[in-house]
């Protein structure tokens, strides 16, 4: 018998599949965006140089690169270009880092997104925005940052390194895992967290093997898409919060982090949800989720100790005692990337 449960869905349009980039302008044109301010990261210079020249008219500005974490005065001023430009929507291509500065935007002025994704990191399809000051990251949920179009072309992602792929997929699946232990988790998230992490831990096996292989990124945005959804819908919970806590500290890179956090935080809240752990642990092909979740981080050459990524011991403790929680265990072992 399935429990009384709510759900929230998160209204948006996807357009997916390969050389849809070339879609954008037509989408923005469907939104009625007048002016579109263009959003890139470095790596997207030539994807944003397509879609500025389809925009013809539409065209407003440019931003060329972000930082992660979303540092409040690159915000400032990337609010300051959208108003000086009369924008009202903003085009974000590339990782979180540049969708989430178009979020930033659309947290104090009325404009719509539309998001390429060109990395997995999910943050296209939730109303999280994340805004970092004095060492301390801020984070919230509010759906005018929600992107209203997003545009998945795998191939925009075929020249993502090895390395910067995995720790990517390993980010999206923290969406998928999280989400399934929340406070607002039900079966539809727990359902579409499982079929998110089946495609993201196959696309991540077949990528390995064939780094240009289409169809394998393809699974990986497609998992990507689905892991974002799961996680819009339920919430983040103690594995979000600490890595927030840890990047906008410490200034830890975000997907990095991820993968050396995921695998002792499941350790430990796996266990209350049984069935969601199983039916992972099915889509994984592992016998125990956190060990899987090790396993093929480590298979794929992604650090999984925050001592790797810079994190000093006594940073470690001391963002356990900053926490609002008993973590310090849960962070030792990951600052010593112990095997769960």
């Amino acid at each position: 018998m399935i429990e009384a449960f709510a759900h929230t869905s998160y209204a948006g349009r996807v357009v997916f599949g390969p050389g849809s980039l070339h879609q954008v302008a037509a989408e923005v044109e469907l939104l009625g965006i007048r002016r579109a301010l263009v959003i890139a990261t470095g790596s997207a210079g030539q994807a944003a140089g397509e879609v500025q020249a389809g925009l013809k008219e539409r065209f407003a500005g440019r931003i060329d690169g972000v930082r992660q974490h979303v540092p409040t005065e690159v915000a400032q001023a990337a609010r300051t270009k959208a108003q000086e430009v009369q924008a009202d929507g903003i085009i974000a291509i590339g990782g979180g880092s540049a969708i989430g500065l178009a979020k930033a935007i659309a947290l104090t002025a009325d404009v719509q997104i539309v998001a390429v994704p060109t990395t997995y990191a999910g943050s296209e399809m939730t109303p999280v925005w994340g805004e970092t000051s004095g060492g301390s990251k801020t984070t919230g949920t509010d759906v005018t940052v929600l992107p209203k179009t997003v545009v998945y072309d795998a191939q925009l992602t075929l020249g993502l390194p090895l390395n910067v792929t995995a720790a990517s997929v390993a980010n999206a699946l923290a969406h998928c895992v999280e989400a399934v232990w929340t406070e607002k988790a039900n079966p539809i998230t727990e359902t579409t967290a499982v079929e998110a992490a089946r495609a993201l831990s196959i696309g991540l096996k077949q990528v390995i093997q064939s780094p240009a292989d289409v169809a394998a990124r393809g699974n990986l945005l497609y998992g990507a898409c689905l892991a974002g959804s799961a996680l819009a819908s339920a919430g983040t919970g103690v594995h979000h919060k600490l890595c927030h806590l840890l990047g906008g500290t410490y200034n830890l890179p975000h997907a990095e982090t991820h993968a050396a956090v995921l695998p002792q935080v499941t350790r430990v809240k796996a266990v209350e949800v049984p069935r969601a752990k199983a039916r992972l642990e099915e889509a994984l092909q592992t016998d125990d989720l956190a060990t899987g979740l090790f396993d093929l981080f480590e298979a794929a050459k992604v650090p999984t100790s925050l001592q790797a990524l810079g994190l000093t011991r006594e940073q470690a403790v001391e963002a356990a005692h900053r926490f609002p929680g008993d973590v310090e265990e849960i962070l030792t072992k990951a600052w010593a990337g112990t095997r769960p």
